[in-house]
């Protein structure tokens, strides 16, 4: 049977309507979802990601038709596969993550698509480039994406990219855009405490108070 359609049948028999209800409304009911909190998804697709990074490649046609499917798991399954093969993933896929992360956009995919693209960047300074071009769109969620994608890189950051692409997200009201500059900002600060102080004092009259807020948690 087709991995997809294998996949689906477990997600299908295992079901809770109940749960899937309270997850779709905590969505803003934006997606659906067969109700299965995150231990029990992965459960379902766990030797299935084990058996693929064996391959050593990504299988982007099985991507493509999980995020197609209507069910939020399905799209969550994608960047699990995503984030345990980011290995094979190069420079060349960004076309293809770029295309997830413009469709069916919320953060909590987005939040995680990033790291795959935050690994690609250790691995080949063009994305560096596409970086910046990203923080400079007009969609919110390419612009979070390059916000956020040297999260967790600790002193493998690049301080530089990291205030330009915040820098070229001045001026947004979108409270996604202004969490993210925050979030990473606090998040580099646990490693570069200095660099963040001296962002945010450089910075404070143009950045947005949300964004200053939460920079600011850990200094």
């Amino acid at each position: 049977m087709d991995k997809y359609l294998e996949i689906k049948k477990i997600f299908e028999s295992r079901k809770d309507r109940e749960n899937a209800a309270a997850m779709s409304e905590y969505m803003k009911n934006l997606f659906d979802f067969y109700g299965l909190p995150a231990p029990k998804r992965k459960e379902v697709y766990r030797d299935f990601i084990k058996s693929e990074k064996k391959v050593k490649m990504v299988d982007w046609e099985f991507l493509d038709k999980c995020y197609g499917d209507k069910h939020r798991e399905f799209q969550y399954l994608v960047y699990d596969y995503l984030l345990a093969t980011k290995q094979y993933v190069s420079f060349e896929d960004m076309p293809k993550i770029k295309n997830y992360i413009t469709t069916k956009s919320w953060w909590d995919t987005i939040d995680f698509l990033c790291k795959v693209i935050g690994d690609v960047g250790l691995r080949d300074s063009r994305v560096k480039d596409l970086m910046i071009d990203w923080s400079e769109s007009e969609n919110i969620w390419l612009k979070r994406t390059a916000i956020e994608h040297q999260l967790g890189l600790k002193d493998k950051t690049d301080k530089e990219l990291l205030e330009q692409i915040i820098v070229n997200c001045f001026g947004s009201d979108e409270f996604f855009v202004n969490k993210a500059i925050g979030w990473a900002l606090r998040d580099y600060s646990k490693t570069n405490p200095r660099f963040v102080r001296e962002f945010i004092n450089k910075y404070k009259n143009t950045m947005d108070s949300l964004s200053v807020k939460e920079a600011s948690k850990y200094i």
